[in-house]
């Protein structure tokens, strides 16, 4: 009987090396995508909290800057009016997780509607190489003031 002894192989370990790089690789979609969630779930509470401080903010009118016309009663809503009355609610909200939460804009451009911008930080819940350390969001919410 004529044995051949096995051939040495060239390809000792690269199977290590596949399953190294792949884990990371895997390890990389993951926090990519816990990123992303973190991401929309926080623009999303941002965009929550702005429009019940719009909503404060069109009702911050008196019984007596209603005007009644040929539609019906219209409220007449002021920009100093809108604008504490924004302030006023985020006082009493909580709101303590968001990061440098501020009031951008709270105004009544036309004396119907009430238009609140809010800026936030998102900072990801894992640092990787491949998400920024943290982005900017900012939410824009208009609501108007509507008699029945």
């Amino acid at each position: 009987m004529n044995r051949r002894p096995p051939h040495p192989s060239n390809e000792d370990g690269s199977t290590l090396l596949l399953i190294i790089l792949y884990g990371f690789l895997a390890l990389s979609l993951v926090l990519v995508a816990l990123s992303a969630t973190s991401l929309y779930l926080e623009n999303k509470r941002l965009l929550s909290l702005a429009d019940g401080a719009s909503l404060a903010g069109s009702e911050a009118f008196t019984l007596g800057a209603v005007q009644v016309g040929v539609a019906g009663p219209r409220p007449q809503l002021r920009s100093d009016d809108v604008s504490a009355a924004v302030d006023e609610y985020l006082r009493l909200v909580p709101h303590a997780s968001f990061e440098a939460l501020s009031v951008t804009s709270a105004a009544s451009a036309d004396g119907q509607s009430a238009s609140v911008t809010l800026r936030s930080w998102w900072r990801p819940p894992v640092l990787t190489l491949v998400v920024p350390d943290g982005v900017p969001l900012e939410v824009t919410v208009v609501s108007r003031a509507v008699f029945h």
